[in-house]
């Protein structure tokens, strides 16, 4: 045994890290998308090639909720499902959605709803995805991929024996501007009032694997389900975790706000520069992603087609923990979270014990080594960071992005930069502290974050208590039986490595590289927890220095091939935001853009300032930047206001294509109940001195709010209505070619506002 504890030679260690990685490439491949199948696929199965069709002529033209290209998509899709069978029809209704007190959206929606009946329903499956599309792009992906992964879904279904339950398809209007078709279907239709499960699918970007990224509470039933059905399982219950804590909604979210139903979520995620934009065609579709997402999809409706849904319909007892592994789904039951996350502290505990008795190290080393680990800890993920910021500096058009276009070469560069840091850190303690304590100090941290985690967000404490409990284990076998020293230290890498480098890769474009910190985390965990296996590479006698620097060498190759790979272009333009906001009233007009560090295009509309135009232009972000622009020769939308009492009847009429109404009502002392086009406002939304309406997709001949107000005097109404397109806008300069729309919500958005007191 050496002075340090571990034996084995340098060849070995280098035959050891190879295994490793080459582990760590099966794990990242068993991730990854499947090729897609052609179009002869046998009729049972999915084919990407026939979805793809779908996808063709549902993002062939951008189409808006409210607009005639959505109304040409609900019709196609009307005929496909009525030829396949299915019983359809159009839910045609209003949606609406509150935003805490003084504020609720509200839309009219057109839902389409079909059902494939079952022999001996024991309850209803829904399959969920949204028809429309964003004002800035045609939803090649977002969410044409959902849509054709259900249409074709349902086709294979057809061509199977009948399910023994009922089968519903939602495909909902109004999922971009509000989630109102899916709150208008889960609080209006007949369908939804027993609840059941659902299948929601979604994409945010452009390929990727489909991630399960998002379950109802006590999600074991269908976790389980998921894991034995899933054909390319991709899920984590750190992922549900992260994303409860996130304030991002899908159609997903009234179904589970409803209370009377559970499912699972699930997206592609990389590629998310496209997101939202022109870019987002059916071109820019992986289409092995989209052959992954109709496989679960089908596989899971068959399933769950058969299966007591009166069961699964309802919560589990607890969440359970699952993480994928070589193309399988580990499932463990939620009460193991502490178990674990205990049994890999007492681990590493006992490892130092028996390390200290064993001559090995001292209790003073240990001390330190447990607080050096912590450095590594801090350092990588800001490190990552620190790149970001070097890499916005550079070049500039990142700014707005939270990924570039190709992001590969950086997230290569990000890993080696992480091994860089972890492996100076490491040389230059060694000799000091020894590779004892600095090993036994990384698994501490490992087993804390574990803990904190059993605590915090139970989902995701296997991702630290797991790789602690597998690497401590391995260092009391090599320190207690030294000949077995190194298949001991594989194994626990092999278990770390099979944990963590998955998660890595599905981080980076979960979060982007904007945000690298977090995968640049689990990156160093994976690092710390294998520690003792590189030690058996490094120079035994020599600081070891050049193989950090070899990392980071690396790493500054692969960021400086990204620079060069990743440039801006017609087909990959910097992302710009601008909108142009009209004051009726005044003549007065505005320049308006959220760009943070508006890129040069944007900054020649801005003179810095940032007047308040939130209040008059309710639809416009606060805060944005501001600058002077000439009036166009634009209609206000006709208002009508007439108050009787306590009741104030408003009418909004827009005199040109609008894609959306906002009306304030303010100057009262509370508004008491409202009414959108005979729906009554939510309680939550009511109460506050004032009231926003929005309401998307209005319809041409105006919308109708009626409002009981308690307060004296006059009441205002301010009235705003939106479309999309300011190129004919006088002042008004075309983009280069290099320089696109951002997809935001509000890009290329005119607004008109006017104001109407009413006594």
């Amino acid at each position: 045994m050496r002075p340090d504890g571990l034996t084995g030679s340098r060849p070995a260690g280098l035959l050891a890290v190879l295994l490793l990685s080459a582990l760590t490439l099966l794990g990242v491949l068993s991730v990854q998308p499947p090729d897609p199948e052609p179009a002869d696929a046998p009729a049972t199965g999915f084919s990407a090639a026939r979805a793809f069709e779908q996808v063709r002529w549902i993002a062939a033209e951008t189409h808006v909720t409210g607009s005639a290209a959505n109304d040409r998509v609900r019709e196609r899709l009307v005929d496909t499902l009525t030829d396949l069978g299915l019983d359809v029809r159009v839910q045609d209704t209003i949606g609406m959605n509150p935003d805490g007190p003084g504020e609720v959206e509200a839309a009219r929606v057109r839902n389409v709803v079909a059902v494939l009946p079952g022999s001996d329903p024991t309850g209803r499956l829904f399959l969920v995805a949204h028809h429309d599309s964003v004002e800035t792009g045609p939803g090649g992906n977002d969410d044409a991929a959902g849509v054709s992964s259900i249409l074709e879904t349902v086709r294979a279904l057809t061509e199977g024996p009948q399910l023994r339950n009922d089968v519903v398809v939602v495909l909902t209007d109004a999922e971009e501007a509000c989630l109102c078709g899916a709150e208008a279907f889960v609080s209006r239709d007949e369908l939804a009032r027993d609840g059941g499960v659902v299948l929601n699918n979604e994409a945010r970007g452009t390929g990727g694997p489909p991630v399960t990224f998002e379950t109802s509470l006590g999600n074991s039933a269908l976790a389980g389900v998921y894991g034995e059905t899933a054909v390319h399982p991709v899920a984590t219950s750190f992922a549900v975790e992260v994303y409860r804590l996130l304030p991002n909604d899908t159609d997903f979210s009234p179904f589970l706000d409803a209370g009377r139903f559970t499912g699972l979520n699930t997206a592609w995620i990389d590629g998310s520069a496209a997101y939202h934009t022109a870019q987002d065609t059916p071109a820019s579709m992986d289409t092995g992603s989209l052959q992954a997402m109709g496989d679960n999809t089908l596989a899971l409706a068959r399933s769950l087609g058969a299966a007591d849904l009166d069961d699964l319909g309802r919560p589990s007892a607890s969440d359970a923990t699952y993480f994928p592994v070589l193309g399988q789904l580990v499932s463990l039951p939620g009460w193991s979270v502490w178990p674990l996350a205990g049994g890999a502290a007492v681990a590493v505990l006992a490892l130092g014990l028996v390390a200290h008795r064993r001559g090995t190290t001292t209790t003073p080393r240990l001390l330190l080594g447990a607080a050096a680990g912590l450095v590594p800890l801090v350092l990588a993920p800001l490190a990552a960071q620190g790149l970001w910021a070097l890499l916005v500096a550079v070049r500039s058009g990142y700014a707005g992005m939270t990924d570039p276009w190709q992001p590969g070469w950086y997230r290569a560069g990000v890993v080696a930069l992480v091994l860089a840091v972890l492996l100076t850190w490491y040389v230059l303690l060694r000799r000091r502290l020894g590779a004892v304590p600095l090993a036994v100090g990384g698994l501490v941290w490992l087993a804390v974050l574990g803990l904190v985690l059993a605590a915090l967000a139970p989902g995701g404490s296997y991702l630290a208590a797991v790789p602690a409990l597998a690497a401590a284990v391995a260092g009391l076998v090599a320190l207690l039986a030294p000949r077995l020293a190194l298949p001991a230290l594989v194994v626990g890498g092999a278990v770390g490595v099979l944990v963590l480098a998955p998660t890595v890769v599905l981080f980076f474009p979960a979060l982007g590289l904007a945000t690298g910190g977090a995968p640049a985390l689990f990156a160093v965990l994976l690092g710390l927890a294998l520690l003792p296996v590189l030690e058996l590479l490094l120079p035994r006698e020599r600081r070891g220095l050049p193989v950090p620097l070899t990392a980071l060498v690396a790493a500054v190759a692969l960021v400086v091939t990204g620079l060069v790979v990743d440039r801006f272009d017609a087909a990959r333009p910097i992302p710009t935001q601008l909108m142009y906001a009209l004051d009726a009233d005044t003549g007065q007009a505005w320049w308006v853009s959220t760009e943070v560090h508006p890129q040069d295009w944007t900054r020649a509309y801005l003179d810095g300032s940032q007047a308040d135009l939130a209040e008059a232009f309710p639809v416009l972000p606060e805060g944005a930047a501001t600058g002077p622009a000439q009036a166009a020769d634009l209609p206000a939308p006709e208002v009508t206001a007439v108050r009787d009492g306590d009741e104030v009847t408003v009418r909004i009429a827009p005199r040109r294509d609008a894609r959306l109404v906002v009306l304030r009502l303010a100057g009262v002392t509370s508004v008491d109940a409202a009414a959108v086009e005979g729906r009554d406002v939510p309680a939550e939304s009511l109460g506050a001195d004032h009231l926003t309406v929005t309401v998307h997709a209005p319809p041409a001949d105006g919308v109708d709010v009626v409002l009981r107000v308690t307060g004296a005097g006059p009441v205002t109404v301010r009235a705003v209505d939106g479309s999309d397109g300011i190129s004919e806008l006088p002042g008004f300069v075309a983009r280069p070619d290099d320089v696109g729309v951002a997809g935001s919500h509000t890009s290329d958005l005119l607004v008109v506002g006017t104001t109407v007191t009413v006594d």
